[in-house]
């Protein structure tokens, strides 16, 4: 270990309790707002997609204070409601054009509590208050429901509550990583790289809608030290099986298929008047199911795995439970692997049998691509169509390379050997997430308005290309959206470790 590394790891390490009241208190701020009413300051929805506000200004606040930018007007709201900060060195005699650009993101908000839930089935933990009564926890159910747990005797490293692996542990990380790169800016902790952090809104709901804006606003004809270089997601990247803290460098695409029947709605005693759209989009449902299962039309990526489709949402509209209905829309969750395209899926859809039989019968099919409209929590209007693109960054990518060595770096040397399940692992392992992150939002059209240059080594796939992208950020990846979520505090403690040594390992590669 150099000297550097050996003072981010002490660094991170003395910084670790305070890395545990940010993400306790983030965790917890929704509590304020979720049972008082609109007019009394309250918010029920407080702390989900669009609904970030609170926790937002809080950790703007909390980043000053604790000296994770030089100056207060180093962190602020862009347009979309993203949270952003930046730093550098200003002394390190590198023209900011030369720098490196390190983009560190991660989303804000979460998917519901379900309080009632947690307090019922835990006994003793609590969605925003996380572990409330010790004596009280139902620990058999826990170890059901999540994917991983460590041994008793290490389960006072745990913290428990809804966002804690998914993904607030990671934005804390990314906050605390970079008061240590500021502090050790003297030591060349910064040398030749541009830091700017991101904690981003709407993920659970618009899956990369942040990185969106980005990518439609703010890249169009930036300079250089403007362009990101590598984006560091901070998502989860442990694996209950594999083990905590991977370095994943894809992930697939997702997008959702609505496909809307209308038919003629009249009395239920007499259906011959009516032309029945629930029957019909059944049909169509039945049909795509059994496609899937045989594999019919889904792509298979020898690292990311196959494409998916499974039906996920549904609204009926009908004057009563006595009547044929008027109408039916229902949604698939499609998973796109690489070298699958959106067109093709829709088009997919659109092809079963069971839509031209809907057709002749005189009903009216529609499949389509449905936009995300609603506002963030600024007001800004996204509108994207629901499309998110996977993407992979080759092994041998100097990035992924830089980030194997900021672990051998900081994280080896402070993890034993022989870890089982979702322990941490002393060697670092690259692999790919399951489910979806930002890095969905950042893939643009190659002849688009982004031009990074050559200099950036972007990563092109297809008619597509994105900057260099991987993960690392605490939590088990099986443990997200659960009853009980919780994360490991060693686990956030070497994840701020790697993500303030990443930066100086790839600047200087």
């Amino acid at each position: 270990m150099s000297t550097l590394d050996d003072r981010i790891a002490a660094l991170a390490a003395r910084d670790r309790r305070l890395a545990a009241e940010l993400l306790a208190e983030v965790i917890r701020i929704p509590a304020d707002h979720v049972d008082r009413s609109p007019d009394q300051g309250g918010d029920p929805s407080c702390g989900l997609s669009n609904h970030e506000g609170p926790r937002l200004e809080y950790l703007r606040r909390r980043i000053v204070e604790i000296g994770a930018v030089r100056a207060p007007q180093d962190v602020g709201f862009d347009a979309f409601g993203n949270l952003v900060w930046t730093v550098e060195d200003p002394d390190d005699g590198i023209p900011r054009a030369d720098k490196k650009v390190v983009y560190l993101d991660g989303h804000s908000d979460t998917v519901k509590a379900l309080r009632p839930q947690w307090q019922a089935k835990t006994g003793g933990v609590d969605a925003y208050d996380g572990l409330v009564r010790a004596e009280d926890v139902d620990w058999s159910f826990l170890e059901r429901e999540l994917g991983w747990l460590p041994p008793v005797e290490e389960r006072e490293q745990l913290l428990f509550g809804r966002g804690s692996a998914d993904q607030l542990g990671g934005v804390v990380a990314q906050a605390v990583a970079t008061r240590i790169l500021l502090e050790l800016a003297s030591e060349g902790a910064l040398r030749g790289v541009i830091v700017r952090s991101y904690a981003t809104v709407a993920e659970e709901d618009n899956d990369g809608g942040g990185p969106m804006y980005l990518v439609s606003q703010v890249l169009p004809g930036a300079p250089p030290e403007r362009m990101p270089d590598v984006v560091v997601l901070t998502e989860g990247t442990g694996d209950r099986a594999k083990g905590a803290l991977g370095i994943y460098r894809g992930q697939r695409g997702r997008m959702q298929i609505e496909v809307e029947v209308v038919g003629r709605s009249c009395h239920g005693s007499m259906p011959w008047e009516g032309r029945n759209p629930l029957e019909f989009g059944a049909a169509i449902l039945v049909q795509a199911a059994a496609a899937y299962q045989a594999g019919e039309g889904f792509a298979e990526h020898p690292f990311l795995g196959p494409g998916t489709r499974t039906a996920s949402w549904a609204r009926l509209d009908t004057p009563s439970d006595c009547a044929v209905p008027d109408r039916f829309t229902f949604r698939f969750d499609r998973r796109l692997t690489v070298g699958e395209t959106p067109d093709q899926a829709v088009a997919d859809v659109a092809a079963l049998p069971a839509v031209e039989v809907a057709r002749q019968a005189g009903l009216q099919v529609e499949v389509r691509v449905p936009r995300y409209e609603e506002p963030t929590w600024t007001g800004y209007q996204p509108g994207n169509p629901q499309i998110y693109m996977g993407w992979e960054t080759p092994e041998d990518h100097p990035a992924v390379q830089a980030a194997v060595a900021a672990y051998r770096a900081v994280v080896s040397p402070q993890v034993a050997a022989g870890g089982q399940g979702g322990a941490l692992r002393k060697e670092p392992r690259v692999d790919r997430w399951i489910f979806s992150t930002d890095g969905v939002g950042l893939p643009v059209p190659v002849d688009g308005p982004v031009q990074p240059g050559p200099a950036k080594r972007w990563v092109q796939a297809g008619a597509f290309t994105h900057p260099p992208m991987f993960g690392l950020g605490p939590g088990i990846e099986q443990n997200t959206h659960k009853i009980g979520e919780v994360v490991d505090l060693r686990e956030l403690q070497h994840a701020i470790a790697f993500l303030a040594r990443f930066p100086g390992v790839f600047a200087a590669g």
